[in-house]
Formats: C-alpha cells, sequence, structure tokens
C-alpha cells in the first residue's frame, strides 16, 4: 500500500508539473524574447535621438563620442548620408536580435544584440523552474511517504488487532489514529473484544461455577451408590436409589440454574414456597458431612414461613453457606429463620473464629477467600441470591452471621402472566 500510494502520489505531481511546467518554459521563452527585442529597439531609438540632436547642433559624431552610449555587448552601425560607416562595438558572430531607425538627418541607426545572451537568460530560467520541480518531486514524495505512514501503519495494527483476536486474545486497545473511517474501525474491533473478552469471562465463570456447584451433589449421590453398592437389603437398596434420584433431580437444577443465569441473570421462576422444607432438607443432607467431622448443624426461630424465590436457587444458597461453615468456621452451625418487614431472613452463624478483618463486605467477590479455597462460593451464592430478587448479606464478621434476605410477596403480575403456584 506504501508503494502503490507514493507512486500514485509522485504520478500527480509529475503531471501536474509537465503540464504546468512545459507551459511556463514556453512562457518565459517568449517573454525574455520579447523583452530582449524590446531592449534593443529601445537602444536603437535612444541612439537616434542621440546622433540627430548632435547632427543638429553641428557636433561631432564618430566611434569615440557614440562608445559609451552602447550597452553591454551590443553593437551599433550608424549610416549617415554622405559620411563614412561609424562602427561602435564588436560585430556579433551567428544569430543577432536587430532592431533599426532611421533619424530626422536620414540616418540610419542599427543595433544587434548576439542571442546568445538570450539563450543564456532562458537556460537560466529553465533551470529555476527545474530546481522548483524537483523540490516539488522531493516535497511530493515526503508527503507521500509521510500520509502512507499515517495510513498504513494504523492499517497495520488494525490488522494485529484483528489477529490477537482471532487468537483468543480479547484485550481492546483503545488507540485511534486521527482518521474518521480508521478510528471507525477502531472502535468496532475494540467493541467485538469487549464483547469477546465478556463472552469468554462468563463461560470461565459458568465453568467455575459449574465445578463448584456440582461438587457436593455428585459427592453425595456417589456416596449413595457406594452404599447400594455395598448393601444386600432390598430395602436399603430401594432408600438409596430414591435419595440418589432425588439426588440426580438436585444435579439437574443446578445444571439448569446455572445454564439459566449464564444466558440472562435477571431470569427467574420465583414462587411462593415454604421455607421449612429446603432449610429441614439442607439439615438432611449435610448432618453425615458434620458428624463426620465431630461438628453439629441445627435450626431454630420462627416456623412456616413463606417466601418468594426459586427453591432449587434457595436450597444452593443455603449449601453454600453451610459449606463455607463446614470449610472455614468451628463449632455447631445454626439455621435461624426470622421475619423483618416484608422479608424472610435465614441467618447462618457458627462458633469459629469469623471473617478476617482485611476482608470485610469483599467476601462476597470471586477469587477472595480467606483460606486456599476457591473463593467462588459465596459468589456464586449471592448472584443466586440476586437472580431470584433477594440479597445476601453478612450482618456480623465474629461470630459470623450471613443473611439471605427473601421477599415474602409474590412479585407483580405482568399483563397476560399468572401468578405462579405455592410450593408445599
Amino acid at each position: 500500500m506504501r508503494r502503490r500510494l507514493i507512486q500514485s502520489t509522485l504520478a500527480v505531481v509529475l503531471v501536474v508539473i509537465a503540464v504546468f511546467g512545459v507551459s511556463l518554459v514556453i512562457v518565459e521563452t517568449r517573454t525574455i524574447t520579447s523583452t530582449a527585442q524590446e531592449r534593443v529597439d529601445t537602444e536603437a531609438v535612444r541612439l537616434v535621438s542621440i546622433v540627430d540632436s548632435r547632427l543638429l547642433g553641428d557636433e561631432t559624431v564618430n566611434a569615440a563620442v557614440l562608445r559609451d552610449q552602447i550597452q553591454g555587448d551590443r553593437y551599433a552601425e550608424i549610416r549617415i548620408p554622405g559620411k563614412p560607416l561609424i562602427e561602435v562595438g564588436d560585430r556579433p558572430t551567428g544569430d543577432v536580435i536587430s532592431a533599426s531607425e532611421t533619424g530626422e538627418e536620414g540616418e540610419t541607426v542599427t543595433v544587434q544584440e548576439p542571442r546568445s545572451s538570450v539563450t543564456r537568460e532562458v537556460g537560466r530560467t529553465l533551470l529555476i523552474i527545474g530546481a522548483v520541480a524537483l523540490l516539488a518531486v522531493i516535497a511530493a514524495v515526503l508527503l507521500a511517504v509521510r500520509q502512507a505512514n499515517r495510513l498504513a501503519s494504523p492499517l497495520t495494527d488494525l490488522a494485529e488487532t484483528a489477529e490477537r483476536l482471532g487468537s483468543g486474545d480479547p484485550r481492546p486497545r483503545h488507540k485511534r489514529y486521527g482518521v474518521h473511517e480508521l478510528d471507525r474501525v477502531a472502535d468496532v474491533l475494540d467493541s467485538s473484544a469487549e464483547r469477546i473478552g465478556r463472552m469468554l469471562t462468563a463461560e470461565r465463570r459458568l465453568a467455575a461455577d459449574a465445578s463448584h456447584q456440582l461438587r457436593t451433589p455428585l459427592t453425595a449421590l456417589s456416596m449413595r451408590l457406594e452404599e447400594i453398592t455395598l448393601t444386600d437389603d432390598p430395602d436399603t437398596v430401594k432408600e438409596e436409589a430414591t435419595i440418589a434420584l432425588t439426588q440426580v433431580e438436585r444435579l439437574t437444577d443446578v445444571v439448569e440454574r446455572l445454564l439459566t443465569n449464564s444466558r440472562d441473570p435477571r431470569t427467574g421462576s420465583a414462587v411462593t414456597f415454604d421455607l421449612d422444607e429446603v432449610i429441614q432438607q439442607q439439615l438432611a443432607e449435610w448432618r453425615p458431612a458434620y458428624r463426620s467431622v465431630g461438628r453439629a448443624i441445627v435450626s431454630s426461630g420462627k416456623r412456616h414461613l413463606e417466601a418468594v424465590g426459586t427453591p432449587g436457587a434457595v436450597a444452593q444458597v443455603l449449601a453454600a453457606l453451610i459449606e463455607n461453615s463446614l470449610m472455614h468456621g468451628g463449632g455447631t452451625v445454626a439455621l435461624r429463620t426470622r421475619v423483618t418487614g416484608n422479608q424472610a431472613v435465614i441467618e447462618v452463624t457458627d462458633e469459629g473464629p469469623g471473617v478476617p478483618a482485611d476482608l470485610g463486605a469483599r467476601i462476597f467477590e470471586r477469587a477472595i477467600s480467606g483460606r486456599n479455597s476457591t473463593g467462588i462460593g459465596l459468589a456464586v451464592a449471592r448472584d443466586l441470591a440476586e437472580a431470584d430478587g433477594g440479597r445476601l448479606e453478612m450482618l456480623q464478621t465474629k461470630p459470623p452471621v450471613l443473611a439471605l434476605f427473601l421477599s415474602r410477596t409474590p412479585p407483580p403480575k405482568k399483563q397476560g402472566q399468572e401468578s405462579g403456584p405455592t410450593v408445599r
């Protein structure tokens, strides 16, 4: 592109120089020739007037008297009737410019100038025009190189940006070049890079959330299947298989929930449900894990509370809080239910050392963890709570108290939409 732009600019400049330069040379040559002829004519008129004045005054007219009246390398002939020819200066050889004038006394004055002087002046003019043309060509080349770099370098940058996007590096460059069209392309590439970056972040986030959220149900499911393989009692096999099927349903709900939130976190299937059922289900699921480490998990507070949300999502939030207490807390874990205003609150607390002061409210941020854990669980729990119109907060750091707030009032019905069922 650089070579083409330089060549095209140089071609345009050369055409302009050829058109206007040739015209200027012709005009200047004619002007110089005409000026030289006018000078000779003027010289002849001036010289004949001098001869007339001397003849009328009976003064001497000869070469010595008239020598000072001839300028430069000109040559003059004065022919006076009845007198010998008077020559002033050296007779030029070759082509000459000549002018003749006749005086009042009948004398004839002829002035000649070598045409070589005109040729030299034309040559100097051509040299000046050639120098100006050369400077114009050099300036055009420099301008073309500068313009080519200004256009080609941004295109190279944009090509590199597109290549980086194709190779999986979605960082926008936010670089502009002062050319509207190129800046527009850069805007589109930066916007695409940001969208790709958000998509990649969402995909990585979905993978991390899925691995974290599926870990506990898969572990519980594997334990149930191991129980089935270790027993020959049909009743025990049936009981464990029923529990395993429940775990499979939970896994399905977790996967669907993760996929739904990854597409649109605002999408929800909120219904009115009984909090006691979700809490009791979580207690039954986590008691074996707490019992194995010599700890207990209990529930207290107001019973038969109804809340609005997605039971599966609420169960996942509580599972994340209970697991967090199992991994980082200590002593007995308590789930307390209460009512504040138009909200049902589930508090999860334990007897452990609490949350370090340097973490504080950052505990809900991704990759923030007080120990060697993923730092994903509480962040996912917060997202699930907010997707259902609730919120997850830390009310106290020592001892730790994490609270899930859920609305007790069903969301307003949209036009053409029936209210959700009550889950019992």
